[in-house]
């Protein structure tokens, strides 16, 4: 039996899981989260993580559930996924030679209730972008599916000049704060 069930479909959060040695099972959650309205990211992602571990909780009776959720902070805004590849470049072309946050909330849920959660938070330095650069990089298609329109694990990383904080928190997941909270839920 695998230890906890992971409430992500994220590629990322699987490889960061898997990088450490934790055994999980993936359910992906259909929590709705546009049912959520904050304008604290660190509120935000720690609620939106809690109600994906929640739903998936309800379906994994008695299993430790981990929920997670990632976006952008600039200039007092959310920026999550992007929904094409023009707000893609808008997203990118705002990033450009300045620093945002990245925060990212994880929740442990077992049965309905919250075992624990935690946010991280990162600043990150975006490399001042030339628009071919901003093109090129919407090219890969790398930003599809990414909060901020980038994946910092990938092809992003052209685009970084430097981390304050935790590299995986940038990539979906925190590993310190990750393995703080499953030590909460009985796994080392």
């Amino acid at each position: 039996m695998t230890e906890i069930v992971l409430a992500s479909a994220s590629p990322r959060r699987h490889e960061i899981l898997t990088l450490l040695g934790i055994p999980f099972e993936v359910v992906v959650s259909s929590f709705d989260e546009d049912s959520l309205s904050h304008s604290d990211p660190a509120e935000r992602v720690r609620d939106l993580a809690t109600g994906k571990a929640m739903e998936v909780s309800r379906r994994r009776s008695g299993r430790l559930v981990l929920g997670a959720d990632t976006v952008v902070h600039i200039d007092g805004q959310i920026l999550e996924k992007p929904a094409d590849r023009a707000h893609g470049r808008a997203m990118l072309e705002r990033l450009s030679g300045r620093v945002h946050e990245v925060h990212t909330g994880i929740a442990l849920v077992r049965d309905g209730l919250v075992v624990g959660s935690d946010v991280a938070c990162s600043h990150v330095r975006f490399r001042t972008l030339a628009p071919r650069e901003i093109e090129a990089y919407l090219d890969t298609g790398d930003h599809r599916d990414k909060a901020g329109s980038y994946g910092i694990q990938s092809s992003g990383a052209r685009l970084v000049e430097s981390i304050d904080g935790c590299f995986y928190n940038v990539a979906g997941l925190p590993v310190a704060a990750t393995l703080g909270l499953l030590a909460i839920g009985g796994i080392s």
